[in-house]
């Protein structure tokens, strides 16, 4: 499996959908005028799709896995503040059941990845050269 582009990867996807929706609920009512809730889950649903990308991006697989380890923080933050949405009654429970599912399918579909990512043997495009980076062991003269 190759994605060309970050928009190739499904969990990209459901990251961008799962901010869509984000965004959606924390601009109306009361969530509106939550500045530190409504800044701090749309800040945590823009941080999963941004990491999936940039981890793509580095070209390396452990750096992608690294960086998919944080987009995974980034859903189950999202998580956790929809649990603070629904306690302050900024979100019906339909919403919260519809929210915390795409969050937990977005944190599937990322752990799914860096599963797949651990068991294949490419490395990435900055490893194909076969030169180390600098500062790495066994570099040759």
């Amino acid at each position: 499996m190759t994605f060309k582009t970050f928009e190739d990867i499904d969990a990209w996807k459901k990251a961008r959908e799962l901010t869509r929706s984000v965004y959606g609920v924390t601009a109306k009512g009361a969530f509106a005028r939550d500045y530190a809730l409504r800044d701090q889950i749309r800040r945590a649903s823009i941080s999963v799709m941004s990491n999936v990308a940039e981890g793509h991006g580095r070209g390396g697989t452990k750096e992608f896995m690294q960086f998919l380890s944080m987009a995974l923080g980034s859903a189950n933050e999202v998580g956790s503040h929809l649990y603070v949405a629904l306690d302050q009654k900024y979100l019906t429970d339909n919403d919260f059941r519809e929210l915390t599912a795409l969050a937990h399918e977005t944190a599937n579909l990322i752990g799914g990845l860096s599963r797949y990512l651990r068991t294949i043997r490419l490395r990435g495009r900055k490893f194909d050269s076969g030169v180390l980076e600098p500062g790495t062991k066994n570099q040759q003269p």
